[in-house]
């Protein structure tokens, strides 16, 4: 009977229903969608720098393992110590460059024999590797985001280039420029942002590390194979926070979206509830009917939020193909359970204040 009841109140005011039940889905869907985003941009970011192949990273002292924010550039030369490192095989120097010219992008200035010879090389999809100093590579999705092609020009940091080759994404960054050509561009001459390294084996990678670190004291010594652990929002300052602020303005949404719906249908049907309890319904059942009915509403909304976020994500990708969004049925999960928290949070002083009418005044209300 109960549910025959919170059906019949929910479809009585269809338009408020509907109302609601999209106020929850916005919200279900700013939870999914934005740890979505922040998810997806890091874990896409860390395969991608796995992706070159090298086994060690070296960066600046205090340098964040976010490397678009790496801090001063090293001298060059270090390449050189590096590699005689006892079990180094290969040194790759690299220079980052942000750019946020039709999109945010980190450049890497690279030395195409020697970071070949870290990461194994491209793999070309179109065109061919860098040949001279206003020649730059591009992978396959920044290719797609921009409608470039082999042999387009392509104007990056106030310089035009051509694009020598495009080549399958995974590589590190999007864009390729020559080492030197960015070292001038960026007022870097002979410096380098990061330096990948190369282990004659695997396995030996702890023992170079333990070798580098008496000769670079202060420097950040990465293994890369734990890279993709390091890139959490805990490691960069302020993520946490934002994520955590838009989650709780999600649930603030969803609060006061349900308070005010079943306040008003509280105010509306205090006749109705005179008559339940006229009939001897009970506080609790009063209390269970108002709550049952934010709960359908809720999980309605989670139902329609769960879309909106594969719609969102859809018409996102299709936008900016370099973007990275993911959706995991972990946050599916928390975002429903967080809905349906404030949802029920948001009903229970309505359905307390319902619960305390008196039967007789509330049969008089007019």
């Amino acid at each position: 009977m109960i549910w025959q009841l919170v059906v019949n109140n929910l479809l009585h005011r269809p338009i408020r229903t509907i109302v609601s039940v999209c106020a929850v889905g916005v919200e279900v869907a700013l939870v999914i969608l934005i740890v979505g985003l922040t998810s997806g941009l890091l874990q896409e970011t860390a395969k991608r720098i796995e992706g070159v192949g090298a086994d060690i990273m070296l960066q600046p002292p205090s340098a964040s393992v976010f490397l678009a924010f790496s801090g001063a550039p090293m001298p060059i030369k270090i390449a050189d110590r590096l590699r005689e490192v006892k079990y180094v095989q290969a040194v790759a120097p690299v220079l980052l460059q942000f750019s946020s010219s039709g999109g945010a992008d980190v450049i890497y200035g690279i030395d195409p024999q020697s970071f070949h010879d870290v990461s194994g090389g491209f793999v070309f999809l179109e065109g061919h590797d860098i040949q001279g100093p206003d020649e730059i590579l591009i992978d396959d999705f920044e290719a797609k985001a921009k409608h470039v092609s082999v042999g387009s020009t392509f104007r990056l940091l106030d310089h035009d280039f051509h694009i020598a080759g495009i080549v399958e994404h995974g590589k590190g960054a999007r864009i390729f420029v020559p080492l030197l050509t960015l070292q001038d561009l960026s007022g870097s001459r002979d410096k380098a942002s990061i330096f990948f390294i190369k282990g004659t084996r695997s396995d030996h990678t702890q023992a170079v590390m333990d070798l580098m670190r008496p000769i670079f004291p202060g420097y950040e010594i990465r293994p890369l194979k734990d890279f993709l652990s390091l890139m959490s929002s805990a490691n960069l300052p302020g993520l946490d926070a934002f994520i955590e602020s838009m989650i709780a303005l999600a649930v603030s949404i969803g609060f006061l979206v349900i308070l005010l719906s079943m306040y008003t249908t509280v105010i509306e049907r205090t006749r109705d509830i005179g008559v339940l309890k006229s009939i001897g319904a009970s506080k609790g059942y009063i209390i269970l009917a108002l709550l049952d009915e934010a709960a359908f509403i809720c999980a309605a909304g989670i139902a329609v939020g769960v879309g909106i976020s594969y719609a969102g994500r859809a018409m996102f990708l299709s936008s900016f193909p370099t973007l990275s969004i993911l959706i995991t049925p972990e946050w599916i999960i928390r975002s429903a359970l967080i809905a349906m928290v404030g949802a029920l949070l948001g009903a229970s002083y309505p359905a307390w204040l319902a619960s305390r009418k008196d039967a007789i005044e509330a049969l008089s209300y007019d």
